[in-house]
């Protein structure tokens, strides 16, 4: 049988690869261009609009400016649900548009007439006046009957969600796919050269005589053995771990006690990043004893429920979850499961919009925890020196799951006290020493460690 040269044999093998991955490439394509194209239907979808007279792009926003804060469209809130209801009180109790025209342009008025619907809304809902619009227009109302006639804005807009994540995860697989696909080929490439190279190094060694068995038994000493006989390495070389040791060792016990980074998870989740940072709530809302306690408190269940009465499931971005988020599970799902935790905590019945009474306490895990012999006053720090909360807790508004930014350590708090300047405007205190003190250090502005802030006695009992 006729040998074939080497060459001969890669050019084939480098052929037959070829083919096979313009295969594999090709069907991942005609894959991904069948999701585009369901993609782009079901977008096309939810375009389709429900026309009632109005304008319900603009009616949305109207709703939102004035009605989202006590209604909703398909559940009960302060008032009831509105969606179609322009259709369900035609049909269910008679009343024209012209009712609703006058109803939410002055629904006091209509209780005080005696209208007998307007009266059995108003005792339905535990006799809770809807506030008076008489700004809106009627085409304004008009909009906004549009806009709870339609379709609800929020599935839709979750579908589209949906709909592009799946796209861009698979799109983003098929990358993958492809790039590993690509990597497989080339291993395969270098193990088949590498085998290559090797038998025919075998073959030119044995054709000139070379045995390999006596090159091996030409070498040397081990090189273990030969480190092992050399005195000065072997010394330099133990100096070395023990002074690394050493070093290590040092960190690791400094470490002690230090939790910087810490980040529990807490039994219900709750996401700095959406509160402080995008809703742009202050830290002082939640955490009020700052300004006027030693601790910052943890945030009783009832300031949730001043927000979260109203607002029982997260809508997140229009666009849908990001790919960060769809990566650690942060979907607008798993935002509103975490709410229904909080209304099983304090018992809130969201269908009767009322309290049961069946109360669950909450078990928070503390993170930022001080040892029992450092004292530390957050209204000092809060309401007299003016310091930010960021200061010491860091980027909050930034933060998905809360962690300790700093290290709180002693060192810590006195290098803040070295460099932070004392605010002395507007304190007569500080006024009436400010510049004895100012001859004292030939100084302008006084630090906390000026005025006595590295006494022991300042932070421990």
């Amino acid at each position: 049988m006729k040998k074939v040269p080497y060459r001969d044999q890669i050019s084939k093998f480098l052929g037959l690869s070829l083919i096979i991955f313009l295969l594999f490439s090709t069907s991942l394509f005609s894959q991904d261009a069948a999701v585009e194209q369901q993609a782009e239907t079901a977008e096309a979808s939810t375009e389709e609009v429900v026309s009632t007279g109005g304008d319900a792009a603009k009616g949305k926003q109207l709703f939102n400016q004035n009605c989202a804060a006590c209604h909703a469209l398909n559940r009960k809130m302060t008032g009831p649900a509105l969606a179609n209801v322009e259709t369900r009180l035609a049909e269910d109790e008679g009343l024209d548009k012209e009712w609703l025209y006058t109803w939410i342009k002055n629904s006091p008025g209509m209780i005080s007439s005696g209208d007998s619907y307007a009266l059995k809304i108003y005792a339905e809902y535990n006799q809770a006046a809807m506030t008076a619009f008489p700004t809106l227009s009627n085409s304004d109302i008009d909009d906004i009957l549009a806009y709870t006639a339609a379709p609800p804005p929020a599935p839709v807009a979750a579908a589209a969600g949906a709909v592009t994540a799946s796209t861009s995860g698979a799109s983003s697989g098929i990358s993958n796919e492809i790039i590993l696909g690509a990597l497989a080929l080339i291993l395969a490439l270098l193990i088949m050269m590498l085998v290559l190279v090797n038998s025919t190094l075998k073959r030119i060694a044995e054709a000139n005589g070379v045995s390999l068995e006596q090159e091996k038994a030409k070498k040397g000493l081990p090189l273990w053995k030969a480190f092992a006989q050399n005195q000065f390495l072997v010394l330099v070389s133990v100096i070395f771990l023990l002074l690394s040791g050493a070093y290590f060792a040092y960190g690791w016990m400094m470490q002690v006690g230090v939790d910087q980074g810490y980040a529990p998870i807490q039994p219900i989740h709750y996401s700095h990043k959406i509160h402080a940072g995008d809703n742009k709530i202050e830290c002082k809302y939640c955490h009020s004893s700052a300004r006027v306690s030693k601790h910052s408190g943890i945030p009783s269940l009832n300031v949730c429920m001043n927000c979260h009465k109203s607002i029982y499931e997260y809508q997140g971005n229009p666009e849908g979850p990001s790919a960060e988020d769809l990566a650690n599970g942060y979907t607008n799902e798993f935002y509103t499961g975490e709410i229904k935790k909080l209304y099983k905590a304090v018992g809130w019945d969201e269908e009767n919009q009322k309290y049961t009474g069946e109360s669950q306490p909450v078990e928070w895990v503390r993170i930022h925890n001080l040892p029992d012999l450092a004292y530390f006053n957050h209204s000092q720090h809060v309401s007299v020196a003016g310091i930010e909360c960021q200061t010491c807790h860091g980027p909050v508004e930034e933060m998905e799951i809360m962690y300790q930014y700093s290290p709180l350590t002693m060192g810590w708090c006195v290098n803040c006290h070295r460099e932070t300047n004392v605010k002395v405007d507007d304190n007569a205190y500080y006024a009436k020493i400010h510049e004895e003190l100012s001859k004292k250090y030939g100084v302008e502005n006084l630090t906390a460690a000026d005025l006595g802030g590295l006494e022991c006695g300042k932070c421990h009992y």
